[in-house]
């Protein structure tokens, strides 16, 4: 019998990937250790967390996710190397991939519904530390790899400016989820020129800056972080829907500590009965893997389970939120008195027969701020024809230092439709 030799030939899984973003059309991203972050489970789980938190509640097309957003800002920062590097400035090409892994993890501790629920879940630690956290235990599992990414995250490569391209006041962050956000809510002000910035920019002196010419881009950049805060992510109805999330969860908490029986996800449980904090974080490793299978969807199966509850206070958020029946909402500059605090907690209390404290669920007080431009923080520096360096509120004949640096605080007061003003 004639026997048959049989070659194999090993065929690689690892192929390039193709996104299809619908802000800035096909993405190629080359196969490599990007691409195996991009699978990894942790990085995957930021399709189920929202980029906009409930403020889909006012614009029902911002449903997109921190998924949406990493690829965006990866995207963006493949074409900020290439401009730079047209300009004659070295940036090697494990510096370019490193940068690249930087933002694509940069919102990688981000937990339920972004920023609504930080520090509720846990207390004092941003999802900022999070990602820190993340990234070092991504780091462990694919040898090293991704040390540099590290270090130009946390600034301490010697090439300041790669730093600034993750995290600064022009990053690649702010020029995507601007335009972004601004695409999904449909609030067309925050529609700015990322490609003409992006053109624009240029180091000197190991600081990033922008050309002269780019400085009405910059402007309506500035404009329009201005007027997204405040239409969008401050607007007040999802100030009010964030809160009552918050609140729900605390009230959770408070029941489980006091051994009420309710239900939570397993993983949700987890994290109400007990006060991590980062140390925790850093030496228990499954803790940061329950972690990172929390999102999204955990809260909202809790809210349709507990809109059932026996507890007054609970059953009640629970059924506004998902029924879209929030609190009022009372924004104002001044500070609002006790008096008026204390006028509307007595009159929920005789119509639902609660006490105080159940009554401080649904109303309650607090402030926003926002400022537009921080220039203790870092400045966006414009290189003018002449060669001068100078700051954005120097250059522009639009804004003063006085407006942009200002911190706008207002006030605001949550409210039953049981009382009114």
């Amino acid at each position: 019998m004639e026997t048959k030799s049989v070659i194999c030939f090993m065929i690689s899984n690892k192929k390039d990937k193709i996104i299809n973003d619908p802000i800035y059309g096909f993405i190629t991203i080359k196969a490599g250790i990007i691409t195996e972050l991009i699978d990894h489970p942790y990085f995957q789980r930021l399709r189920r967390i929202s980029q906009l938190g409930l403020s889909y509640l006012v614009y029902p097309g911002a449903n997109h996710s921190r998924f949406h957003h990493a690829i965006g800002c990866m995207h963006l920062m493949t074409k900020a190397i290439s401009q730079i590097k047209k300009k004659g400035h070295l940036i090697t090409d494990k510096e370019a991939e490193a940068l690249k892994i930087a933002i694509l993890l940069h919102d990688i501790g981000h937990g339920p519904f972004s920023h609504a629920l930080e520090n509720s879940i846990v207390k004092d630690l941003s999802h900022e530390d999070l990602s820190a956290i993340f990234m070092k235990k991504l780091n462990q599992e694919f040898n090293g790899k991704i040390s540099l990414a590290i270090k130009i995250f946390n600034n301490t490569y010697h090439k300041k400016f790669l730093h600034q391209l993750v995290s600064s006041q022009l990053d690649m962050d702010r020029l995507d989820y601007l335009r972004r956000d601004s695409f999904f809510s449909g609030v067309a002000e925050g529609n700015i020129g990322t490609e003409r910035i992006i053109n624009m920019l240029d180091i000197v002196d190991d600081q990033l800056v922008v050309e002269e010419k780019g400085i009405y881009s910059i402007e309506k950049f500035l404009i329009a972080r201005r007027l997204m805060y405040w239409q969008v992510y401050l607007h007040k109805t999802v100030v009010s829907a964030e809160n009552m999330l918050i609140k729900a969860l605390q009230r959770a908490k408070l029941l489980i500590i006091n051994n009420k029986n309710i239900f939570t996800t397993p993983l949700l449980e987890k994290f109400l009965k007990n006060n991590f904090t980062k140390e925790d974080f850093k030496k228990n490793s499954k803790l940061l893997n329950s972690f990172a299978e929390l999102d999204d969807s955990d809260i909202i199966t809790c809210l349709k389970y507990w809109r059932y509850s026996e507890d007054f206070v609970l059953s009640n958020i629970s059924t506004r939120i998902l029924d879209r029946n929030l609190l009022k909402i009372k924004i104002t500059k001044k500070q609002i008195i006790s008096e008026e605090i204390n006028n509307l907690i007595y009159k929920f209390c005789k119509k639902n027969n609660c006490s105080n404290e159940e009554a401080r669920f649904f109303i309650f007080s607090s402030t926003l701020s926002n400022n537009t431009y921080n220039i203790t923080k870092s400045n966006i520096n414009i290189l003018m024809k002449n060669g001068d360096i100078i700051d954005i509120t120097d250059a522009s004949d639009q804004f003063s230092i006085n407006d942009l640096n200002k911190t706008v605080k207002k006030y605001f007061l949550c409210y039953t439709n049981d009382s009114s003003l």
